[in-house]
């Protein structure tokens, strides 16, 4: 094996994958689909080592990576490097195809921690939208998300998040929330007291909102609250010291898309309790620097991740080095040409591989095929 290849060919492609079922709306948008997409790039070094992962990338900006040695774009003490981070998954995946390690193995060395022999990292279902829409009836709304929670139950998981927010855009403020009341209340009726239930209002609420949810709903024993509204210290110091005087121990997270540039400062200071910028966008390699930022302050780590699949399985890797990681978000989908065989979820965790990289692989027909359909492919 060559120690330090260069990359000699580049090959991008866009798979298709399905949910079990559409995801509804949530406070901001209409209908989700049942369909994900899934961007992938495939690098090979001279050699002949191959990696694959998510990339959003054009024919133009790949072909830089064309005889860059290794070393140039990866180093072993702090992973992709700043200029290469928009190939920062298949650059991970191609160091931990050579070095035969998964990625949690990797990263778990490079900030001195032991290695796990065996990875299991809690889980938590993220399918439950504003499915109920075409329905008058609270009651049998909340029946229907009732029983879709149970289907994840069915699955493995035991932790779930709830869209909330339905009085923002789709229904009449004190209807739709009078509907989010009632659907928590149902999903913990229906699967139980030992479950963690979050609720997202996709900043859908007001302070006085949440408030009134997060009182109306204090037997429901929620973990946690997920953009309540659009970042803003005031009203999150003011909703940290109102769950204080309330005795809830509700959560504040936030940090998906656009977030307020201050998020990790309210961190710090213990204003934001869950941190969770985006897996891909954010990207993997900074999400290491960002966990270790997070440790230190003991804060938690909870990545979101949503509609690409693909995160539902690299998120977990963080694991290997980020201690407050306490949550993978889990879009289930499946992706035809993407082999995800080697992952599980049993009792609200995901069972991870031990295999080189990401533990993934590809089917090759399918993606030959889909390169030359959807994508690119050269060589130098």
């Amino acid at each position: 094996m060559v120690e330090n290849p260069r990359i000699i060919a580049v090959e991008w492609g866009s798979l298709q994958g399905q949910r079990p079922r559409p995801a509804g709306y949530n406070a901001r948008l209409s209908e989700h689909g049942s369909s994900v997409r899934v961007p992938l790039l495939r690098l090979t070094t001279e050699d002949g080592s191959q990696g694959f992962g998510w990339c959003n990338t054009d024919r133009q900006a790949a072909s830089r990576l064309l005889g860059m040695q290794l070393n140039a774009v990866f180093a072993p003490e702090q992973g992709v490097l700043d200029a290469w981070q928009r190939f920062d998954y298949p650059l991970w995946d191609l160091v931990g195809q050579r070095a035969g390690l998964p990625v949690y193995a990797m990263v778990a060395t490079m900030t001195g921690a032991n290695a796990p022999v065996s990875l299991r990292v809690p889980c938590y279902d993220t399918s439950l939208y504003f499915d109920d829409l075409h329905l008058s009836s609270h009651e049998q709304a909340a029946q229907w998300l009732a029983a879709e929670a149970r289907e994840g139950y069915e699955r493995g998981h035991r932790s779930f998040k709830v869209k909330v927010g339905r009085g923002a855009r789709h229904l009449p403020l004190e209807e739709g929330t009078r509907r989010d009341i009632a659907v928590i209340q149902a999903i913990r009726e229906a699967l139980g007291r030992q479950v963690k239930i979050m609720i997202d209002a996709n900043n859908g609420y007001n302070l006085n909102l949440a408030k009134y949810v997060l009182a109306e709903t204090a037997t429901c024993d929620i973990f946690w609250i997920e953009e309540a509204f659009h970042e803003d210290d005031v009203l999150y110091r003011d909703l940290h010291t109102w769950l204080k005087e309330h005795q809830l121990p509700v959560l504040i997270s936030d940090g998906e898309g656009k977030a307020d540039p201050h998020l990790l400062e309210w961190a710090k200071e213990g204003v934001v309790d869950v941190m969770q910028y985006d897996i891909m966008s954010h990207g993997f390699t900074r999400w290491l620097a960002t966990g270790k930022l997070l440790d230190e302050w003991n804060a938690r780590s909870a990545p979101h991740h949503y509609g690409t699949h693909y995160g539902n399985y690299t998120a977990a890797h963080l694991a290997g080095a980020v201690r407050g990681l306490t949550f993978v978000e889990w879009d289930e989908a499946t992706t035809s040409g993407l082999d995800t065989s080697g992952y599980s979820i049993s009792e609200g965790s995901v069972l991870v591989p031990d295999t080189p990289g990401f533990g993934l692989a590809l089917d090759e027909e399918i993606f030959q095929r889909t390169v030359r359909e959807t994508g690119f492919a050269f060589s130098a």
